[in-house]
């Protein structure tokens, strides 16, 4: 049995998750490059999202302190 395949995905709020290759994505998440095993992708995730609060909540902080 052939270990299943994820890809990497990030939503509008530039959110990251993982999500299994053979099937369609869910409504708001988009391919963001990277695929392989589970650990792969989860490893990659955690080198690359190194903010994790929502896109928005960092726009008005930067807007706030502006």
């Amino acid at each position: 049995m052939a270990a299943e395949t994820y890809q990497v995905v990030l939503n509008d709020e530039e959110q990251y998750s993982i999500w299994p290759t053979d099937r369609d994505l869910p409504s708001g998440w988009y391919e963001e490059g990277a695929s392989g095993t589970k650990e792969e992708c989860l490893a990659y995730i955690e080198q690359v999202w190194t903010d994790m609060r929502p896109l928005s909540l960092r726009q008005a902080r930067e807007t706030s302190q502006a």
